[in-house]
């Protein structure tokens, strides 16, 4: 851990019951008239939220559109957006929904001022121009427990397919000009985007946690994170998922997760989650997910074999104290054992596909390895240890 490093800035929050009403004063203090409001297909209607968002739009005396974005977004959706209101007269974007919809309004608000193609400016795909970072107010309100997009300064866009990838738009000046967590939107996700989206958020904040490059700060905000997710995610998935208590404990995780990646990085997941999302129809929450489990306990093994005394250790082992039944293990050792033996019954329990089930198979994992990157996981591993742990998810 370094005492020398810098800290990403997190946006106004406003965290509670209720707090969706906070959407009329941000758009007064924003000076706006004309709002583009980017939502999932059908959960905002089915929670009846809708018309109460749509309500409080009129209340602040402006109008708006309405935008779906029915699943991951891509750049042909940016650009089709970014064409129909250049130079129209929009004055904000607000995005409700999970991640995919947080990212779309994010980019579509990054583009809107500029009016050219995104994949101008869109890493490691596009033509490398810098963005001037110049964006509309985006107001992001979570509707999942996930990818904390709500508090980063990148929206992630994919083109799936053989050539495909997923890649960030980039800006310090793009996270967002305001967070809403509001408890009563977040209980209309199913069981199975519930677990993903927790799996996600889980991720999230181990891999900060566990990163080579933490520092007191990510580390406090992370462990506040775990200690609501933890106790949280099993319930959330089945008897408290109508709770919003619960479910606004799981988004505060995730949120927690957002500020963590953004200043401490992220590990092997999140490594391999990039070209299996690229490549395969998988959900990036399915994938965390699905992988959490097998990367752990290769990263348990590779610790133990190679260097016993990294401090790494000593924090697997803090998480496995916090799982379900682990409190009074006092023993490193053990403490992992434990820590790793709750991911993979939660990999089970929570019923998480396997790759296979997208059509990945062994053939492609070759391809798969070579493409991930080992970036701030607490222990580099070998082609050959990667290879392994996902030929156990097929």
């Amino acid at each position: 851990m370094t005492m020398s490093f810098p800290f990403a800035r997190v946006p106004p929050i406003h965290c509670g019951m209720g707090t969706l009403q906070q959407i009329t004063p941000w758009l007064r203090s924003s000076n706006a008239e004309s709002v583009l409001l980017v939502t999932g297909r059908a959960s905002l209607q089915a929670m009846g939220q809708l018309c109460v968002v749509e309500r409080l739009i009129d209340a602040a005396g402006a109008r708006h559109s309405h935008l779906i974005c029915a699943g991951e977004p891509s750049a042909e959706l940016v650009d089709r957006t970014t064409r129909q209101w250049f130079g129209q007269g929009l004055d904000a974007v607000i995005g409700i929904g999970g991640g995919s919809v947080i990212d779309c309004g994010k980019a579509i608000a990054a583009m809107i001022p500029h009016g050219n193609s995104v994949l101008d400016h869109l890493e490691g795909v596009g033509r490398g121009l810098a963005h001037s970072g110049i964006t509309l107010p985006f107001l992001a309100i979570p509707t999942t427990s996930g990818t904390g997009g709500e508090v980063s300064k990148n929206a992630v866009l994919s083109h799936v397919g053989p050539e495909g990838y997923k890649k960030s738009l980039r800006h310090e000046n793009f996270v967002p000009s305001a967070v809403i967590l509001d408890g009563s939107l977040l209980t209309g996700a199913a069981a199975d985007i519930t677990a993903a989206c927790g799996m996600d958020a889980f991720t999230q904040l181990l891999e900060p946690f566990l990163s080579p490059t933490a520092s007191p700060l990510s580390d406090a905000i992370v462990w506040s994170g775990l200690q609501h997710l933890v106790p949280n995610l099993r319930s959330a998935c089945g008897e408290g998922s109508a709770d919003p208590q619960v479910r606004l404990n799981m988004a505060y995780g995730a949120l927690c997760s957002g500020i963590g990646l953004a200043n401490a990085g992220l590990g092997l997941v999140h490594g391999l989650a990039g070209p299996i999302g690229g490549w395969f129809p998988m959900p990036h929450g399915v994938i965390c997910g699905t992988l959490m489990a097998a990367v752990q306990q290769q990263n348990w093994s590779a610790l133990k074999q190679r260097d016993p005394h990294h401090p790494a250790i000593e924090r697997m082992a803090r998480v496995g104290r916090l799982m379900p039944g682990g409190s009074n293990l006092s023993e490193n050792a053990a403490a992992v054992d434990h820590f790793t033996d709750c991911l993979l019954r939660w990999v089970e329990e929570l019923q998480l596909p396997r790759l296979s089930d997208y059509g990945i198979t062994a053939a492609d994992l070759d391809r798969i390895v070579e493409a991930a990157s080992n970036r701030n996981n607490p222990i580099a591993l070998s082609p050959s240890e990667i290879k392994a742990l996902l030929q156990t998810r097929l």
